[in-house]
């Protein structure tokens, strides 16, 4: 029933029951902050295969240099917000207004949010955050203050996964910088199918401490 940009339904609330329900059927919460809470379902849909991530050599360089302390859930309330300070401060318009962050932080109180942080000398220099369900996660959005931080964090958080048995990364709409790291287009239908099954897998609720595989 989605239009053809992916645009399904417009209004509702940021409830925690209605965002679980809206993430387990393929559908996210996606807005400007004058406008009212718009809901999309993207056909084609960007995923990305944990087994599948691309590290460049000059990536992998940094990794090996261990230039950044990479941890899970260490600081979720600061990610959400830099994610969106970063994307203003570099005149990006940004739909993680406060609404969204009091909603996703409520999330992961709950136990389905996570945050992936990438620490340089004490100081949070990037990171990323989104949803997990069953054996799926929904990426929202990433931030960087210093170069490749978030690559970073990306590769660590991607690793991490794959170590605890997820099958689909959804990262929702294309953009160059997903592609280069292996993300994929593949059509609504496949993604929901892959979703259904994903979703028979417990959710892994609760504080997450990073896996090293």
């Amino acid at each position: 029933m989605a239009r053809e940009d992916g645009l399904l339904a417009v209004g509702g609330d940021l409830s925690l029951d209605r965002l679980l329900l809206a993430y387990k059927m393929g559908i996210f919460p996606w807005f400007s902050e004058c406008d009212p809470i718009l809901w999309w379902s993207p056909d084609p849909r960007l995923v990305l295969f944990p087994k599948d991530i691309r590290i460049s050599r000059s990536l992998r360089k940094t990794i090996r240099k261990n230039t950044f302390h990479i941890t899970a859930d260490a600081a979720f309330d600061d990610v959400i917000r830099l994610c969106a300070d970063v994307r203003l401060e570099n005149g990006i318009d940004t739909w993680i207004v406060d609404g969204m962050i009091e909603a996703y932080s409520a999330l992961h109180k709950a136990g389905f949010a996570h945050s992936f942080e990438a620490w340089r000398n004490g100081e949070l220099a990037g990171g990323l955050y989104g949803v997990s369900i069953g054996g799926a996660f929904f990426g929202e959005s990433m931030f960087s203050k210093v170069s490749d931080a978030s690559k970073v964090a990306f590769v660590k958080f991607v690793e991490h996964l794959e170590y605890n048995g997820f099958g689909v990364i959804d990262c929702q709409v294309a953009t160059r910088h997903l592609r280069s790291l292996g993300a994929v287009e593949i059509p609504r239908k496949m993604f929901l199918s892959l979703l259904k099954s994903a979703l028979q897998k417990p959710s892994k609720q609760g504080k997450w401490r990073l896996s090293e595989g």
